[in-house]
């Protein structure tokens, strides 16, 4: 075996993962099984629930049946039962839960066997209600924070999300990110001193809730409260400024400790490995991708000539795995790392579109879950005020259409009212990400790749111009969307006709 750092720096530890139940988890699990055989026990953190109540459960209906270990299995034929008997140790228990809801004894158990803690739970929500976004995304962290203490300081790697930048303008480093909006105080060490705002925030979310009328209205103020506070203080939505302040906790409590904050950008389907295309579920360029595929848009708001940042989600795994490398050979250090493709290999959103609206006009019958037929509207995306001082003329015009088509008794289609709100619908979430006034650095990020030497470049890629866009997006990922993201076509069958009744005679 050629000379690895990642190996070496593996070689018997034992790793903690949370949020192997979601998409990057379950991808960083994959390739530590897959390419580092060196590694000791694999503890997986995770919640119980009505149909598998056990972590071990858990893991065996909902993780391990995943087609991302098809490749593994295939290598390693009956021998995946026993390597996932033998190397993986789950633990039933809950993030958010102080002690993850373990008792002291077996908390203090767990945190004398684990040597490093990869922390890839969120929610990614990002309309999440302001109380279940600090929960998940901020405060769950000080259950991770004890967890290192109690085993001897042991590091950390958190996957954050480069969206942590917020409403910031240019090119975002690999740095501590300082609030576009309303001032909030910054330690001397660098960090921004969060839990007065955090505090103030759950008093707020108190008072929200007493005064709501039903479990509904609750929620939904909760949404507006944090989609208010987000804005308020230089971020778009609840998810990225709940996790701004979870790497805030971090660096503070792990000051003079060893932590690493690892950011991707939008993360899609898997370039190469296990397999090339490997996605679960739609996220968020794949929410308009199919809203276009299905032709329930055709319009929305954007910078088409911007850099939108999207990366595969296996480069993504690696670059967890190698920052988790780091933190087992050098401790002691901060280090923040960004996962991005928009300064190695810079595309404008015209050209996403342009790449799937080729792949839609020409190989469309390839991508049956994907297409019902060939979209009869092209792609058009358009500044965000004009899109939506279109949406609301249009809006008014088809409901003053329907009206005045119903006073005459004919009957309307709501398909194009339909189509409209869910136009609306998504432009309100993503169209934040489609109109970016931002590049994301990752330069210390290459460099860290280049310091491990050519083994771990080659074996754990984290270089996103290694890929071609056209490929990637035709041939990888709208495929891959295709065949892991989306089941068939549920085609409706008329009832059968009623037999004739046979006269009595």
């Amino acid at each position: 075996m050629k000379q690895s750092l990642t190996l070496t720096a593996f070689a018997n530890k034992n790793v903690l993962i949370t949020g192997t139940t979601g998409f990057v988890g379950k991808v960083v699990l994959e390739k530590l099984l897959r390419s580092v055989p060196t590694v000791g026990k694999i503890y997986l953190l995770i919640r119980g629930n009505s149909k598998n109540p056990t972590a071990r459960k858990r893991f065996q209906n909902e993780i391990a049946t995943s087609s991302i270990f098809d490749t593994l299995k295939a290598s390693q034929g009956s021998r995946f039962d026993e390597l996932c008997e033998t190397r993986i140790h789950c633990v039933t228990g809950e993030v958010t839960e102080p002690l993850f809801g373990l008792s002291e004894k077996d908390f203090t158990d767990l945190a004398a066997d684990i040597d490093i803690i990869i922390n890839s739970a969120a929610s990614v929500n990002f309309r999440e209600a302001l109380d279940q976004a600090l929960t998940i995304n901020t405060l769950c962290l000080k259950n991770i924070i004890e967890l290192s203490r109690r085993a001897a300081d042991c590091p950390v790697v958190q996957v954050s999300t480069c969206y942590v930048n917020g409403f910031n303008q240019g090119v975002m480093e690999e740095d501590i990110v300082s609030p576009a909006g309303e001032r909030i105080e910054r330690s001397e060490r660098g960090y921004y001193e969060v839990e007065p705002l955090i505090a103030r925030l759950l008093q707020d979310v108190e008072q929200v809730s007493a005064a709501a009328a039903d479990d509904h209205s609750r929620e939904k103020d909760l949404i507006d409260l944090g989609i208010k506070e987000a804005n308020k203080y230089g971020w778009n939505d609840t998810y990225t400024f709940t996790k701004w302040m979870g790497e805030q906790l971090l660096m503070k409590e792990l000051h003079g400790k060893t932590l690493t904050i690892l950011r991707p950008s939008i993360v899609e389907s898997t370039l190469q490995g296990p397999v090339p295309g490997w996605i679960e579920g739609v996220k968020v360029a794949d929410a308009i991708i199919l809203a276009y595929a299905r032709e329930k848009v055709s319009l929305f708001p954007g910078k088409k000539n911007a850099v939108i940042d999207i990366i595969p989600a296996d480069l993504v795994a690696n670059s967890i795995i190698l920052s988790a490398t780091e933190a087992l050979l050098d401790s002691g250090a901060h280090r923040i790392y960004q996962c991005c493709s928009s300064e190695a290999n810079p595309i404008k959103i015209r050209e996403v579109i342009g790449h799937v609206q080729q792949e839609a006009e020409h190989n469309y019958q390839a991508h049956d879950k994907l297409f019902y037929r060939k979209p009869k509207k092209p792609f058009v995306m358009i500044p965000g005020t004009v899109f939506h001082a279109l949406m609301a003329i249009s809006f008014h015009m088809l409901k003053w259409s329907s009206r005045l088509q119903g006073l005459f008794g004919r009957k309307t289609s709501g398909r194009k009212l339909s189509n409209m709100e869910t136009t609306m619908k998504l432009s309100k979430v993503f169209s934040f990400y489609t109109s970016p006034n931002y590049t994301f650095s990752n330069r210390r990020l290459q460099e860290l790749s280049t310091r491990l030497g050519e083994y771990d470049q080659s074996e754990f890629p984290v270089n996103a111009g290694m890929y071609d866009w056209a490929h990637y997006l035709r041939e990888v990922h709208v495929a891959g969307l295709n065949k892991y993201a989306l089941r068939p076509k549920v085609v409706k069958m008329n009832p059968p006709a009623a037999k004739p009744r046979s006269r009595a005679a």
